[in-house]
């Protein structure tokens, strides 16, 4: 009996210990692919979700250069204003929100985050999953440059039902061309779809959606300088 209780005692460590190292490789994965990501073409987890239950997903990526400026100028106007500025997280828009809204939520959340959440975290439970969201904003932000941040964005960002991921399967979806010859008027109507572009489709925009996507394009043209982070 004493031998038995020893053995039992002596194990406990041993799985703790394994325990630990498993816990600490699943924190560090994101650290890793994220340095991977910066010349491999990600994938995000609502992509990977749709894989693994045999769902449709439709993704061709390209280069930002191949991307109408319209597109990433009218999603900074509309979703993260000082994203050239910030190191990933505004603090000063969480700040606002917090103190509005009691609680984080999309009007806090930066483009980088955006793609941190999409890479790698879930989509709900946004109290549980901003702390790592943050750290990992921070951390994608001192890796990638802006204009990688903005790449990866458009080219994960869902835009479409059924399973239409990237720019460039949304513009040919919504508008049967390319991301590059994306008009100012189309690019703020895919900007205008998020953050649910399965409600909001981009090919039969609400009267809600053109209304919004005509502010989009108005503002985008009083914004010139807020994109000269993603020149090369």
């Amino acid at each position: 009996m004493y031998g038995f209780g020893t053995a039992a005692v002596r194990g406990r460590p041993s799985v703790l210990r394994k325990a630990v190292v498993a816990l600490l490789l699943i924190a560090a994965t994101p650290f890793v692919l994220t340095l991977i990501y910066t010349v491999v073409p990600p994938v995000s987890t609502p992509m990977l979700a749709r894989w693994l239950t045999l769902r449709p997903v439709t993704r061709t990526w390209v280069p930002l250069a191949n991307v109408s400026p319209a597109l990433p100028r009218a999603v900074i106007v509309s979703e993260d204003a000082r994203f050239c500025v910030h190191a990933g997280v505004d603090w000063q828009a969480i700040s606002l929100v917090m103190d509005r809204d009691g609680g984080p939520n999309r009007g806090a959340s930066t483009i980088t985050m955006q793609v941190a959440k999409n890479l790698f975290l879930w989509q709900g439970a946004p109290y549980l999953r901003k702390p790592f969201e943050i750290v990992l904003a921070h951390w994608i932000d001192l890796v990638w440059s802006k204009r990688r941040v903005m790449e990866v964005y458009l080219n994960i960002a869902e835009w479409g039902p059924d399973g239409v991921f990237g720019a460039e399967a949304g513009a040919r979806r919504a508008f049967g061309k390319s991301a590059a010859r994306l008009s100012a008027r189309e690019a703020a109507v895919l900007t205008a779809a998020l953050p649910n572009p399965v409600l909001r489709d981009p090919k039969r925009p609400s009267r809600h959606a053109s209304t919004l996507a005509s502010v989009i394009i108005r503002r985008a043209g009083n914004a010139a300088g807020l994109t000269g982070c993603l020149a090369r």
